[in-house]
C-alpha cells in the first residue's frame, strides 16, 4: 500500500525476569472512556497483562503513571511497541479524548500506526451467538447501543437512545445481549420480547478486548496514521449542544 507502512512484523525480547520469551507484534491498548478503564500489553492477539483501572475523576493525571509500570514491569520500551490501540467511545468525551490523545502522541513519538476501536465492538466479542447487542449506559436516561455479528461486523450502526425505543429498532429472534453492567437495563428488557434472550456480563477491563482487534486490524494493513483517528463520540458534548442551542 503506497504511503503506508507494512504492519511491524520483528522479534522484540522482553527480559523480565518471568518472562524469557520473545514478543513478536506487541500491543499496547488502552481504555479510559468510563470510570473504570483499563490498559493491556499484548503479544498479538494474545494478552500479557490486563490491568483494571478505577479514577472516577478522570484518568488524565494517571495514566502515564500506569502504563511506565506496566511497561517497566515487562521490560519493555515504548519504541518496541508495535502497534497502539484505544478506546474510541462512545463514552466521556474527556475520557475518549485522554485515551485517544495518549496514543496518537506516543505513537507519534516512535513512528508507529494506531488503531482505534469502539467500546461497543469490544463488548460484542464477549459474545457466544451470532448476533450480539452490545449496550451501555449514556445515562441522562439513554443508552449506547449497536449490533455486532459473531464475525465481529457491524450490523446495526451504534446509536445513542432511549433503551425501550431501540429494542424497538432490534430485528426479532435470538439476540444475545451484552454489557458491563445490567442494572440499568434489566426491568426494561423483561417487558418486551428479548426477555429470554441471553445476557452476558462482559468484564469492566476492555483493553485487552480493544487490543485484539487492534491486531487484526493491524496485520490487515488498517492501522491508521496517529493524525487521522478520530473519536466516536455517537452523541455531542453538552457543550456543543449548549452552543447549537444559543
Amino acid at each position: 500500500m503506497a504511503g503506508h507502512a507494512r504492519p511491524f512484523c520483528g522479534t522484540v525480547g522482553f527480559s523480565a525476569s518471568f518472562h524469557t520469551f520473545s514478543v513478536n507484534q506487541p500491543i499496547l491498548a488502552i481504555d479510559t472512556t468510563h470510570e473504570f478503564g483499563s490498559i493491556a500489553l499484548l503479544d498479538g492477539a494474545q494478552t500479557i497483562e490486563e490491568i483494571l483501572l478505577h479514577s472516577p475523576d478522570g484518568f488524565g493525571h494517571v495514566l502515564f503513571e500506569h502504563l511506565a509500570r506496566l511497561l517497566d514491569k515487562h521490560s519493555c520500551r515504548v519504541d518496541e511497541i508495535a502497534c497502539f490501540a484505544a478506546a474510541a467511545g462512545p463514552g466521556s468525551f474527556t475520557g475518549v479524548r485522554v485515551g485517544l490523545a495518549c496514543v496518537k502522541g506516543l505513537a507519534e513519538a516512535v513512528g508507529r500506526k494506531v488503531v482505534p476501536v469502539s467500546n461497543l465492538e469490544a463488548l460484542a466479542r464477549f459474545g457466544s451467538s451470532e448476533l450480539r447487542a452490545a449496550v451501555l449506559d449514556a445515562r441522562r436516561g439513554q443508552i449506547y447501543g449497536a449490533l455486532y455479528s459473531s464475525a465481529g461486523q457491524v450490523a446495526a450502526e451504534p446509536v445513542v437512545m432511549g433503551f425501550p425505543a431501540w429494542l424497538e429498532t432490534l430485528p426479532p429472534g435470538d439476540l444475545e445481549f451484552i454489557s458491563t453492567d445490567f442494572t440499568p437495563f434489566r426491568a426494561a428488557l423483561e417487558a418486551t420480547q428479548f426477555r429470554n434472550s441471553k445476557m452476558t456480563t462482559a468484564p469492566r477491563a476492555l483493553a485487552a478486548a480493544i487490543g485484539a482487534i487492534a491486531h487484526e486490524r493491524f496485520c490487515a494493513g488498517r492501522a491508521q496514521d496517529p493524525a487521522e483517528i478520530d473519536a466516536d463520540y455517537v452523541r455531542r458534548s453538552d457543550a456543543e449542544l449548549f452552543w447549537k442551542e444559543m
